[in-house]
């Protein structure tokens, strides 16, 4: 019980960082600064497998 309400939790926030990381994304794409695209991109990227590996245990 606690276990599934924790993971739950987590993929929530998880969902959260994605938003906020995709509104930087934008805004950086918009300025133009590799560096910055490429880091979020990256983070986007792990955030997505720690969802995807938060989903897999909450389906146990």
């Amino acid at each position: 019980m606690k276990r599934s309400k924790r993971l739950r939790k987590g993929i929530e926030s998880l969902e959260r960082q994605r938003d906020i990381h995709l509104e930087k994304l934008e805004k950086v794409i918009e300025e133009g600064d590799e560096y910055l695209i490429n880091y979020y991109k990256k983070e986007l990227e792990g955030i997505e497998i720690e969802k995807e590996k938060k989903k897999e245990l909450l389906d146990r």
